[in-house]
Formats: C-alpha cells, sequence, structure tokens
C-alpha cells in the first residue's frame, strides 16, 4: 500500500496524509463510518458520497452469517453487492469474541460461534477469515485477533496478546498464499493488543513489526477504560509505530476521543456512535449534542447546527425532526444519520486542513472551547 505523510504538526505528532487502494485514494486523518451488515443504516451510497465519506467499514463475521459467501461471491464481491464504490475496510471478527461472549468457545485454533440469527455453530480460524474477506472483497482486510474487556488481569492479558500474535502469523502467511477474486488489490492490517500494560503492548509491536504488514491498528481500546489511560497507550504505540505505515485506532470514538488520538499520531478511526445515537435522537453540533427527542425543541424552528450545510440541516427545524421522532416516523432517523455523518466527516476534513496549516494545536483549543462534550 502507498502512504503518503504530506504534513506533521509541529507541534505535536498529528500528521496528514493519504493511502491508495485500486478503489481510490483515501485523505487521512479519516473517520470511517460503519456499515456493519454491508450498509450504513439508513443512508445510501450516494448519501455517504454526498457528506463526504471515502471509505467504510462492514464485518466479516455479519457479512459471512447474512448474506452469505455464497451470494457474495456470485454478486462479484461488496462493492458490487452495495453499490459503494469506495474502499471497504473489513472488521475481522475479533470484536464479536468480546461483545458475544456467551455465544462462543476460544482455543488457540480459532473461535467458535453460535449465530445470533438462528444459533448454528460456525467455526472461524484465521485462514478462513481471510478467505472470507477475499469473497467479500475488502480493500483492507483485518486479521483475526482476541480483545478482551479493559482492565484484565495480566495472564489474561498475556494469553489474549501470545493468541493474536500467533493469529497474525498464520493470517499473514495464508495472505501471501492466496490471492484476490475480483481483479483489485487487498491490504491486510494487524492488530495490536495487550491491554493497558505498556510493556506488553510494545511488545505486541515489535513481533507484528516482524510480519510486516500494510498497516497496524491498535485495537483492545475503548473496552472499558478511562478516557486518559486509553490516551496514554494510545501515544506509548503511535511513538514507536513506524512512520511509513497508516494508523488505525479501532472503535473510537467522540469527537474528543479523535481529536485525542490525532494529536497522538492516529491517521484512522471508525465508530458506531454518530449512526447509533442518530437513531436514538442525539445529534452532534459544533456546541455539543443535542437530544432532539427533548420537549424544548417542540417549537425550536432552528436547524440541527446553523453552521452546517448537510441535506438535514439545510431543509428541516429541530421541530420537524423531533416531530418525525415522536411519531416514530423513519424519516426521523435518516435525517439525522445524514447529520452526524455529515457532521464527523466535516470534522475530520477540519482536521487534516489544520495539520497541513500546522495550526492544529491552536484548532483544537478553539473547537474544545466551543464543544461541550457532556450535553
Amino acid at each position: 500500500m502507498k502512504f503518503t505523510i504530506q504534513a506533521v504538526d509541529s507541534l505535536c505528532l498529528a500528521r496528514a496524509g493519504q493511502f491508495e487502494t485500486d478503489h481510490g485514494v483515501v485523505e487521512t486523518p479519516i473517520f470511517m463510518p460503519v456499515g456493519t451488515i454491508g450498509t450504513v443504516k439508513t443512508l445510501s451510497p450516494h448519501d455517504l458520497k454526498e457528506n463526504g465519506a471515502q471509505i467504510i467499514l462492514c464485518n466479516t463475521y455479519h457479512l459471512y452469517l447474512k448474506p452469505g459467501l455464497e451470494i457474495l461471491k456470485a454478486a462479484g464481491g461488496i462493492h458490487k453487492f452495495n453499490s459503494w464504490k469506495g474502499p471497504v475496510l473489513t472488521d475481522s471478527g475479533g470484536f464479536q469474541i468480546y461483545s458475544l461472549n456467551e455465544l462462543r468457545r476460544l482455543n488457540n485454533e480459532g473461535v467458535e460461534f453460535k449465530s445470533h440469527w438462528d444459533g448454528s455453530t460456525h467455526f472461524l480460524t484465521p485462514e478462513k477469515v481471510v478467505d472470507i474477506q477475499r469473497i467479500i472483497g475488502s480493500d483492507i482486510m483485518m486479521v483475526l485477533d482476541q480483545c478482551i474487556a479493559n482492565p484484565s488481569d495480566r495472564i489474561t492479558v498475556e494469553e489474549a496478546l501470545q493468541r493474536t500474535i500467533e493469529w497474525a502469523k498464520r493470517s499473514r502467511n495464508y495472505f501471501t498464499q492466496t490471492y484476490p477474486l475480483y481483479g483489485f488489490r487487498q491490504f491486510q492490517f494487524g492488530i495490536i493488543q495487550g491491554g493497558i500494560y505498556p510493556d506488553l503492548r510494545r511488545r505486541s509491536i515489535e513481533e507484528l513489526l516482524e510480519i510486516d504488514f500494510e498497516g497496524l491498528a491498535i485495537g483492545g481500546l475503548a473496552v472499558g477504560e478511562e478516557a486518559d489511560i486509553r490516551n496514554e497507550i494510545t501515544q506509548i504505540c503511535t511513538e514507536i509505530l513506524p512512520v511509513e505505515k497508516p494508523r488505525y485506532l479501532m472503535g473510537v470514538g467522540t469527537p474528543v476521543d479523535i481529536i485525542e488520538a490525532v494529536e497522538r499520531g492516529v491517521d484512522m478511526f471508525d465508530c458506531v456512535i454518530p449512526t447509533r445515537n442518530a437513531r436514538n435522537g442525539t445529534v452532534f453540533t459544533m456546541h455539543g449534542k443535542v437530544v432532539i427527542r427533548n420537549a424544548q425543541y417542540k417549537k425550536d424552528l432552528r436547524p440541527i447546527d446553523e453552521t452546517c450545510s448537510c441535506y438535514a440541516c439545510s431543509n428541516f427545524s429541530r421541530a420537524y425532526i423531533r416531530h418525525l421522532f415522536n411519531v416514530n416516523e423513519v424519516l426521523g432517523l435518516r435525517l439525522a444519520t445524514i447529520h452526524n455523518i455529515h457532521f464527523y466527516l466535516k470534522l475530520m476534513s477540519q482536521i487534516r486542513e489544520a495539520i497541513l496549516k500546522d495550526k492544529f494545536i491552536q484548532w483544537k483549543k478553539d473547537f474544545l472551547s466551543n464543544f461541550n462534550n457532556s450535553i
């Protein structure tokens, strides 16, 4: 993967760059909207493109269950199946090892799942996950890893770390022995584990660097630890990661979380916060979160955010969108999601511009002085 760094802020590790895939160039720092089952909920590919999306995330485990590999292969891969023409990154199912704890059994060979759809049993190995992602046809595939909660005791973390390293070696070996199915390149990222133990994080990075992936992700964060610990572990990782490879912080997060991670040198992000919050009636503005369902917006004829140019803000009022939520009209979920995705991607654009101008720290100060993360 060709990754180019275009600027690094003189006061911190924040950096702007770009990486190239056969489905397009992605400018970083970047937020990837989450389309777990092949769709970003309520949005079409046109909506995503119109609001600045460059790359989306889908999930290997979920697509494997539905629609299933036979349909995806017949369609020619995820890009043709869902009509998203840009790059796609697929998570490997490692987070499901964490989140579906009651539905799985784990050993060194792989992980056995019971489908949350019908209870059927499936066994995923590092090699099978590569095969699945070949059929999905994602541009970037993540290796199978073991994600555990924070904090966990050191013995548990070491066991998960060692298993993740062994799975990473198997994943990379099998990746190099197999080939893309649809005529475009695929890349593979390794995942750093180690919980909240700095020495284990360093060990994870050292061993992953010997495997030589196209990029590296910081996994095992945003799973129970405090924000200051997450920031500390992120910085420990970015200070020793190679500068020439993209860095991806998995599952993070709020606007403030993202800004803090960018300052520490992270390039890529994903999180369900903007879409899930939207469906629950919470939208983001430059002054913080607005719970649009609340009675105080019943007669508020202003847009969600007067500084925003998205379709929702350009055409509808807070009062109308609140009305849609309160009568259970699906358009309300869609308009709130359009706005939140637009907000996140505009935020990333502003961050990137500030880095290119070597003004990131001042931009961060100005943004945080207006944005109330607790509203």
